[in-house]
């Protein structure tokens, strides 16, 4: 399946808080729910100021696009999965008693032949009405969740959004923007890739891709190479073949004012293996920057492990150990692609794009204009 570059709708982000209120008022309360190929979560939050506090969380692997490869559907055990799923979020939801909130599927809703039926029977089943996004919102709502993380001394950005259906990539030029203001450069987006007229410096958006294989979809398409380390190499290198359409491929790049960020549980695993973390610790992991060499010692050392070390590694976990290394095979091709001393660890993504979006269009979030 070829890569797409569909028109979609944008977001508004700001710094997230973690502390939440004791008895918040449910009156200003907003959900987002991400249901993606292999997990479904949510966040429930406040807005205070030009920031918000989470109130309730909730994620869960449900492998919905489990088998989707191989038939085109979605099969009844992965549907079943995901509907026990959402109907947490559904009760969460209810007891908080949200009523705004905002309920998207992404590439595994997208390419499955039933997917509007299972729409509508996530529906009769919990009440909730999920839509299913395009690529280029999934990648603009990846992008802006993560310009806190943007240096002012970036003139090339690269985000890369690795799901478990599809990687988003999008390169961004920051060269004609005023240091100070690059990282609200890219909270500007919100409204679209390619706007014009606007008064503000303006981040350009040299070119986005979003790419049909993530961890699932990739991990499914080689499943029958039975060599941890060949599987793990052909994935690789597939992946990297996917990537010919993506204009900034072809050209190489200065290390210098040159930054990739990277959301996806891939990469903030391998960031907690890397600081050899016993229990998952977000506030170490979002924001840190690792070396290429750093991040290969990481994959080395999952190739020694092999399946069965990886299944007992805490930092690993058990709902990611079977999608990680088809994550590092991910993760591996872009260094080599684009060779760089830092890759900075996001952990955020569609759920607060989400919130940011529907914050900012009822005009409760402070500070802008963005």
């Amino acid at each position: 399946m070829a890569p797409e570059r569909p028109t979609g709708a944008g977001a508004f982000p700001k710094p997230v808080e973690s502390d939440a209120p004791a008895k918040p008022d449910p009156a200003g309360l907003y959900a987002a729910v991400d249901l993606g190929t292999n997990s479904c979560r949510m966040l429930i939050a406040q807005p205070r100021g030009n920031q918000f506090h989470v109130i309730d969380s909730f994620s869960k692997s449900v492998q919905l696009g489990h088998g989707l490869e191989r038939t085109g559907r979605l099969s009844r055990a992965s549907m079943g999965r995901t509907v026990a799923a959402l109907r947490v979020c559904q009760q969460k939801i209810r007891r908080h008693g949200v009523t705004r909130m905002r309920l998207v599927a992404t590439e595994a809703c997208r390419r499955a032949q039933n997917a509007r039926t299972f729409i509508r029977h996530v529906e009769r089943e919990t009440g909730l009405r999920m839509e299913i996004i395009q690529p280029e919102e999934e990648a603009r709502l990846a992008v802006i969740s993560c310009a806190p993380l943007v240096s002012t001394k970036t003139e090339q950005l690269l985000v890369v959004d690795i799901g478990g259906g599809s990687t988003e990539l999008v390169w961004i030029d920051l060269s004609s923007v005023p240091h100070r203001e690059r990282p609200k450069a890219i909270m500007r987006l919100h409204a679209g890739f390619h706007t014009a007229g606007s008064p503000f410096p303006a981040a350009k958006v040299v070119d986005w891709i979003s790419v049909p294989l993530g961890v699932a979809t990739l991990r499914d398409q080689f499943s029958d190479v039975e060599d941890d380390a060949a599987r793990y190499a052909l994935m690789s290198w597939f992946f990297e073949e996917n990537l010919a359409e993506f204009a900034p491929y072809k050209d190489e790049q200065e290390r210098a004012g040159f930054q990739i960020v990277g959301t996806s549980g891939t990469v903030t695993t391998v960031a907690a293996s890397h600081l050899g973390l016993k229990r998952y610790d977000r506030t170490k992991v979002d924001g840190l920057r690792m070396t290429s060499d750093q991040i290969e010692a990481v994959i080395r050392k999952y190739l020694e492990l092999g399946p069965v070390g990886r299944r007992r590694d805490p930092r690993i976990g058990q709902d990611r150990q079977a999608l990680i290394m088809s994550g590092a095979a991910i993760l591996q091709a872009l260094l080599r692609c684009w060779p760089t001393d830092r890759l900075s660890v996001a952990d955020r993504g569609l759920r607060e794009g989400l919130l940011y979006a529907q914050m900012s269009a009822d005009g409760v979030l402070e500070d802008g204009p963005f």
